[in-house]
């Protein structure tokens, strides 16, 4: 296990509400990220979908992380989210990249899927703008 995987989950969890959630930070390396989620009956809105919300927050702690493999300590400063379709399934998986980056900002995206029986389905994509953090 790489020195960055470690450092990226002890990271997670110090994260009070990623650790409410249950991600797992499953692997980091320079410009990637990947978090799993278990799909949980509580992260589900009426129609029996994952919530948007949910989703959300998975995108936005992925793309920071995948720009924290270069920047260190850095913060979300805008990011967009497209729902392709309802997420079901048994677990999550976001990946990020970084796509761009320069001395204090990149630009990452990260594609959701659900998995389900072992197939996964893109359910939601991101673009996002992450910033170094003076601190």
């Amino acid at each position: 296990m790489s020195e960055l995987l470690i450092s990226g989950r002890e990271i997670l969890k110090g994260q009070p509400f990623s650790c409410y959630m249950g991600a797992v930070l499953n692997s980091l390396s320079e410009g990637h990220a990947e978090l799993l989620l278990q799909i949980k009956p509580e992260f589900k809105q009426n129609h029996g979908y994952v919530h948007g919300g949910v989703l959300s927050y998975l995108a936005d702690n992925c793309l920071t992380f995948s720009a924290a493999s270069v920047f260190g300590n850095c913060v979300t400063s805008e990011f967009k989210i497209n729902y392709v379709r309802p997420a079901i399934g048994e677990f999550l998986v976001a990946r990020a990249t970084i796509i761009s980056f320069g001395k204090r900002q990149a630009v990452c995206e990260c594609k959701i899927h659900s998995v389900e029986n072992g197939i996964e389905k893109l359910v939601a994509f991101s673009v996002g703008t992450i910033v170094k953090s003076e601190s």
